[in-house]
Order: C-alpha cells, then sequence, then structure tokens
C-alpha cells in the first residue's frame, strides 16, 4: 500500500475487499481507493485482512475489507468493498470537536493500529491532547538503524584510536539489534524484498558481503571489537527459537558473511552460540531458512558450510592438544552443535540435488585429529547403549563429513571386529568341543583349497557349503601342491584368478563392450544365478579381506550396489555411442521428433546372431517418440539395460555380494568411491612410491644398487611399471587410500648378478641381488615381473 497526501493508492491480494476498490479483485498496480482521494491521509494501518486510515482534517477513521468479527468498528460484522468511517465521536485535526457533538463525548485520536481480527484507536483528551502522529514526516528517533554505505562510511571516517562515544553506541545498537540487520541488505530489484515469504528471503547477499568486509577492516580494529562485543554479549544471546515473522531469519542469513564469524578467536563466542541459535529453531522457521539456503548461489552456500567445517576442525585441534575434564562437556556441546549444523546442511544440499559437491562437505584433518577407529567404536557402544556422558561426540552420527580414506578406515575397522568376533565364536565353540565331544570343533578361518586348473568349481563346492558366519572369518587360501603360506599375497594371487577365470568370454556371463572396453551382465548366458552370487561373493569377500579385484564394471554397478539408479551418464560410460545418440535427441530443438527420429518405445537386441524387439513400456511398439514423451523414452531405454534385462543376474550377484559385504558403514561410501574399494584406483604417483619404499639388509636409500633400480624403474613404459606393481604386490593398481599406503620394502640377497628379483606378495618384499650394472638390472627385472605367476617357498 502507498500512502499520499491526496489519499491512498493500494494493490496486492483483494479477495475480501481489503484494498478498498469496491470489488475483491487483486490488483497488480496500485490503483486509487477513490473515497479517500482528496482528503489528506496521514496514517495507514494494514491488518490481516482489512485496512484502516485516519483523515485529520475530520479527525476520523475510515476502514474496509474483513469485517467478520467487528474489526471494521462499523457497528456490524460485514465486510466492506470501500472505506466506510468508524463509528465514533472525534475531533478534528485542529482540536475542534464537531458543531453537532458534545466535546465531552468526542476523543481525541494520537494513532490508530489494525492487528489479526482487531483494531485499535489510541486517543487523549481533548486537554492535553496534540497534533496525530503523521505517518508522512519520520521521526529519526524512532527509526530503526540499517548498515548501509553512507552509515559505513561514517563510521570508517574517524582514524583508528580516535573513535567517540556517540559512534561506538550507534555501532552497538545497530549490532545488538536483530531488526537493525534484519532490516539492512535489502533487495532493489524487481525481486525485491516485498517478495519476501517462506521461498523467498529478500535479501541482496552480495551487499551484505561487501558492506560487512567494507566495515571489518584491519586498520579500524576498534569498529570489530565493538561489533563482536555487541554480537557476542547482546544479539546472539537474545535470539529465540520462536519467531514473528519469516523477515526475522534475515538474520540467519546475512551474518555468516561477517568476517568475525570466520576468525578462529571468534568461533566459541560468536559463530557457535549462533550456531546453537540456528539448530534450536522451531520447525517452521528452520524450514523457511532451509528454502532460502536452497536458492543460495553455490558459493555462497559453500561458504556457510566452509566456516562451520573450520569450527569443527578448531575444536577438534583443542581436544587433541587437551582439554581438561572440567570443560569436556561443554567441548562435546560445542562440537555437537557445529556438526549439528552442518548435518543441516547437507539435507538441504542432498534435497537440492547436491548444490555443491557431496564431497565439499568432507573434512580431509578428521583422520589426522581423532582416532577414527576408536570413534567408531565408541559409535557402536552408543547405539547399543545411548550417549553416554563420558563418552565424546562421535564424528560417524556425522558420516558425511568423511572422505573416501576416513571410510575406508570405517570399512576396515567394521571387517576387523567382525573377524574378531568370528574368530572368539569359533574359540568358545572350540573349547566346549573339549568337554563336550558332540560339538565340533571350528577353524577360526575361513580356508579355501583350490586347484589351480579348476578355480572356479573348488571355490564353488567350498562357498556353497560355508555358513554366513564363516564368511566374517579371516580368508586364507591354499593352492593345492604349492608350499606358500597365505600371509596376503596367496589372497590375492586367488582373487586376481578367479576373477579372470569367471569373466572368461567362455562362460558368456558378460558383455564385453569394445568402445568402452567394459562389461555388463549378458542376459544370453546359459550359466544359472550361482556363478552370479560366487562373483558377488568373491567382491564382497575381496573388499572384507582388504584385497583389491580387477573387475571391468561401469560405475553403474557400484550405483545398484548402494541403492542408486543408474543415468544416461551412466549409459554413455557403458555404450558411448548409444550414450551419446541418447543425448542427441533430449537435446534437438525442432517438434518434428517423430519424423527425424523415427523411434517409438522399443529396443532391438542381437540373440544369437538373429534381432529381437522388446518393448519398453506396454504397447511400446504401439507409442512413437515425440518431444513431450523423449525424456520417458530415454529413462526407459536405461531401466533396461540397466536393471529390466539384467534383475535376476543381478540379484544373485547383489545377494552374494551382501552376505560378506554389506551394512551401514559400506551405505556411507558414494559410487566412485565404493569402486576405488573393489578394484583400486590408478592415481599413481611413482616418486611417492619410491619416498615410502624402506631397506633391509645391506641397502639404504644411497645404495648405488638402489639408485640404478630407481633409474631404470622411473624409465620403465607405464605398463611396464603396473606390471611391477603386479609382480610384488599382486595388483596393477593402488589401493583407495593411495601410494602413501603402498609400502614396498627391498632387500639384498645373496646370490649373484645372474640371479633374478623375487617378490613375497604377502610383505610387498622385494629380494633384489647387488647387480652393479644398470642394463644388467633392466633385463633381469623386465624378465621377472614378465613371469610372475606362481608362489613357492624361497
Amino acid at each position: 500500500m502507498m500512502k499520499m497526501e491526496g489519499g491512498v493508492f493500494t494493490f496486492g491480494a483483494g479477495g475480501y475487499g481489503q484494498l478498498g476498490h469496491n470489488s475483491t479483485s487483486h490488483e497488480i498496480n496500485p490503483r486509487k481507493v477513490f473515497e479517500l482521494m482528496g482528503s489528506i491521509v496521514t496514517q495507514v494501518a494494514c491488518g490481516r485482512q482489512h485496512t484502516s486510515a485516519f483523515v485529520p482534517s475530520s479527525g476520523r477513521i475510515y476502514s474496509f475489507g474483513l469485517g467478520g468479527n467487528g474489526q471494521l468498528g462499523t457497528g456490524s460484522t460485514s465486510n466492506r468493498k470501500s472505506p466506510f468511517t468508524v463509528k465514533g465521536n472525534w475531533f478534528s485535526y485542529n482540536g475542534q470537536c464537531p458543531q453537532d457533538i458534545d466535546s465531552e463525548d468526542c476523543f481525541c485520536v494520537k494513532r490508530i493500529f489494525s492487528g489479526g481480527d482487531q483494531s485499535f484507536s489510541h486517543y487523549s483528551n481533548p486537554q492535553s491532547c496534540g497534533p496525530a502522529d503523521d505517518f508522512r514526516c519520520p521521526d529519526p528517533s524512532k527509526q530503526i538503524w540499517t548498515v548501509n554505505e553512507a552509515l559505513i562510511q561514517k563510521w570508517l571516517s574517524y582514524p583508528s584510536g580516535r573513535f567517540p562515544v556517540e559512534i561506538a553506541n550507534e555501532i552497538d545498537g545497530t549490532f545488538s539489534s536483530s531488526g537493525c540487520l534484519n532490516g539492512s541488505f535489502l533487495a532493489t530489484s524487481n525481486d525485491d524484498h516485498y517478495r519476501t515469504g517462506t521461498k523467498f528471503s529478500g535479501v541482496d547477499m552480495n551487499a551484505a558481503r561487501l558492506l560487512f568486509h567494507k566495515l571489518i577492516q584491519p586498520d579500524h580494529p576498534q569498529i570489530s571489537q565493538q561489533v563482536a562485543a555487541s554480537l557476542e554479549k547482546n544479539l546472539i544471546p537474545k535470539l529465540t527459537s520462536s519467531l514473528p515473522d519469516v523477515e526475522a531469519l534475515r538474520f540467519y542469513l546475512t551474518l555468516p558473511e561477517c568476517p568475525l564469524m570466520s576468525d578462529s578467536n571468534n568461533f566459541t563466542t560468536i559463530a557457535i552460540p549462533f550456531g546453537t541459535a540456528l539448530v534450536n529453531l522451531e520447525k517452521a522457521p528452520l524450514k523457511v531458512l532451509e528454502n532460502w539456503w536452497s536458492v543460495l548461489e553455490p558459493p555462497l552456500f559453500l561458504k556457510i558450510v566452509e566456516l562451520f567445517k573450520e569450527v569443527v576442525v578448531h575444536l577438534l585441534k583443542l581436544y587433541k592438544i587437551g582439554i581438561p575434564p572440567s570443560e569436556r562437556r561443554i567441548f562435546n556441546s560445542f562440537l555437537h552443535t557445529a556438526l549439528k549444523v552442518l548435518e543441516i546442511l547437507h539435507r538441504v544440499n542432498e534435497k537440492t540435488g547436491q548444490l555443491i559437491q557431496y564431497d565439499k562437505f568432507y573434512i580431509h584433518e578428521v583422520q589426522d585429529l581423532i582416532d577414527i577407529r576408536n570413534d567408531y567404536i565408541n559409535w557402536v557402544q552408543q547405539q547399543a547403549y545411548g550417549v553416554l556422558a563420558d563418552i565424546p561426540v562421535t564424528i560417524c552420527t556425522y558420516p558425511f563429513v568423511f572422505d573416501a580414506q576416513a571410510k575406508t578406515t570405517l570399512l576396515q575397522t567394521d571387517a576387523v571386529l567382525q573377524m574378531q568376533m568370528a574368530i572368539d565364536q569359533a574359540h568358545r565353540q572350540n573349547v566346549s568341543s573339549l568337554f563336550l565331544p558332540v560339538i565340533e570343533s571350528v577353524n577360526p578361518c575361513l580356508i579355501l583349497v583350490v586347484r589351480r586348473e579348476n578355480i572356479v568349481g573348488d571355490a564353488m563346492e567350498v562357498l556353497r557349503k560355508t555358513k554366513s558366519i564363516d564368511y566374517k572369518k579371516p580368508l586364507k587360501v591354499i593352492f593345492v601342491g604349492e608350499d606358500a603360506v597365505d600371509a596376503g599375497g596367496v589372497r590375492k594371487e586367488f582373487f586376481l584368478l578367479i576373477m579372470r577365470e569367471l569373466l572368461d568370454p567362455k562362460y558368456g556371463m558378460f558383455q564385453y563392450y569394445e568402445d568402452s572396453r567394459l562389461i555388463w551382465f549378458s542376459d544370453k548366458t546359459f550359466e544359472d544365478s550361482d556363478l552370479f552370487h560366487l562373483i558377488g561373493v568373491i567382491c564382497g569377500l575381496a573388499i572384507y579381506n582388504f584385497t583389491i579385484v580387477d573387475l571391468h564394471f561401469p560405475l553403474a554397478l557400484y550405483k545398484k550396489l548402494l541403492k542408486r539408479k543408474p543415468s544416461l551418464d551412466d549409459l554413455k560410460e557403458l555404450m558411448p555411442d548409444v550414450g551419446r545418440s541418447m543425448q542427441q535427441l533430449l537435446d534437438y530443438p525442432e517438434d518434428d521428433i517423430e519424423e527425424t527420429f523415427c523411434l517409438n518405445f522399443t529396443i532391438t537386441v542381437e540373440n544369437f546372431g538373429a534381432t529381437e524387439v522388446k518393448e519398453l513400456v506396454v504397447n511400446g511398439a504401439d507409442t512413437a517418440v515425440n518431444k513431450q514423451n523423449r525424456q520417458e523414452f530415454v529413462d526407459a531405454y536405461v531401466d533396461y539395460i540397466f536393471n529390466k534385462s539384467v534383475a535376476s543376474l543381478f540379484d544373485a550377484f547383489h545377494a552374494g555380494f551382501h552376505k560378506v559385504c554389506g551394512g551401514k558403514v559400506l551405505l556411507l561410501f558414494q559410487p566412485n568411491e565404493l569402486q576405488a574399494m573393489v578394484i583400486g584406483n590408478t592415481n599413481y604417483d611413482w616418486k611417492e612410491l619410491e619416498k615410502n619404499t624402506e631397506y633391509k639388509g645391506d641397502y639404504w636409500a644411497e645404495h648405488p644398487t638402489i639408485k640404478i633400480f630407481w633409474e631404470v624403474f622411473h624409465e620403465l613404459p607405464l605398463e611396464k611399471k603396473k606390471q611391477f606393481l603386479l609382480f610384488l604386490t599382486g595388483s596393477d593398481r593402488i589401493p583407495i587410500l593411495g601410494m602413501k599406503s603402498l609400502k614396498l620394502v627391498i632387500q639384498s640377497t645373496g646370490g649373484g648378478e645372474n640371479y633374478l628379483p623375487v617378490s613375497h606378495t604377502c610383505f610387498n618384499l622385494l629380494d633384489l641381488p647387488k647387480y652393479t650394472e644398470k642394463e644388467t638390472l633392466r633385463c633381469k627385472l623386465i624378465q621377472a615381473i614378465d613371469h610372475n605367476e606362481g608362489f613357492s617357498l624361497i
């Protein structure tokens, strides 16, 4: 509503006549309230669905809108579409009572108010009555301060060290009031602050950032100190969980832009109390704030995330240094608050389809600042017995902050705990068998005895008879006729050989895609689901026993294992040409899709030399693909390739995998992280490998043989370097934890230069003869890594 000396203009929703146009229509543009035009209006008060206006020349109040509860003061409960005089005897603006009214029955209006379903009039008697309030002439002493360019320039104009008390009071008054800050930094474009609601904040975030940074400067420490003191002592402690209006939430949006919030000196005095107030918001205002966050520019949203990540790191560093027992409870409360804010932000990020990348929530320092294994054990105890006072906040409660390496440590910790439980149970049963012969003794390990020439059949035979509980035991592999003791290396080779065999085209279990060099389940296989179940078990056992395996599956497999849907991007990875064609269909700008692409909801597949047409939906052959349904067609195509066509085969694989390696911890992984867990990664850093290598016997880093060894190694082509990894560790890929986790050991041997290097894959140990010639070392090393299969006692 706009108030002018000549009357009133109104606009907006008018369903109850509150616009005073003698109608209930809505008005986008301002429109005159004719009954008040030509009169000087000095006060306008808007209620929920009614409006009041004061005309001083007559001393009368006019009202219009909804009147069901008598809020119009007309003496009835009817609604008014146009202004009508409020009943009552009023003095005019000059203090004179109308001639037809006794002066003792007159009232002198000072100010009018409109509430939800009520109206109010503040009046005085004629003797003490002065002029009524005039909203056209604002009283600066009664106005709310706002942070603006002119005010900041005024404050900055005073040199540091010569700060007048009245300026300090102005700053204190401004930053002690949430109203001041909520009224600042308002948007001035077409999408201005008048649109403020549950979806739109009405705040210009760029203005907030620029003005805050202009105000908080190293050259003006007194201003920073005063602002910090006002926020800490006056403003933040007064924040409540319930707010009168959505506009009162603007403060929560803009304050993180203040540089003082990111100063570690203010974390415990400003940032954490601010976070506490945020976390304690009632459900309705918190939902509004989440809506506002969800439409922020990604850099602005990221800034809030980074702020509270820094708070968490700061607190964890303090904890690592040492927190006095008397302060641990308050420390836990601080840490809980910071993590809870991140949890809310993470929830917003997930709901919006990732406003920022999921890994922006990772706190990489966690691994160095806490004992993740101990944190996991505490978390398990809390799950079982509830939160205990003497146990700190567990980071595992907020798993979204863990990066891939931390999650891997969690998964390994979980596996070790389960292994230990399975071993303990076996030992208890064996002890019982000493006294109760009817109880059969059991091996504390899962033993696989296999022949190289029948590795799949032998493994199937053992695993078919294996109980689910036995999958949780440590795995030991024995190759028939070989003397090697499995300390890890034999197990590595077992996984390598059995996966190579299972993926062999002779089984026809998987289809190989030449363009992507990837495989996917084949719906034409004659093999039963047991083999797919076995492959799932093998993959689960590999993860569970910390061994990487060579699987050329697309990322879609790991999405499905984590209960996520494959997408067009996955089709592009597996079948690049088909994926590009689908994208072209979606991007085609014209309307003649039916004529140009000539597609219907079917897919043509090859079946033993013959082509077969399958419908993607009911009556798909009769449903043409057009501009309206093309997304539905692409989704159905992707669903067929990755889901429908291979449902029974994947279900068997999934069941086998989760029989060994299921649970909450696995679900913490992103698909690409789980993929790296299974197959390792190729982020090779050969200098890091050299740096982390240890030496035994006569060798040290500067030994002549070691120096020429690394010269030869770094000169090898990539494929030979990968072969060396396979020769020495049992895999040509590196663990998800990176090269730093791959510790190689090189030791001297007593043999002469005619001997080959020998690997002990169980221990990543290389026996290296004392070669003196570079070319001799090169030839012997290549010869060794080209013939690396099989184990025997050295």
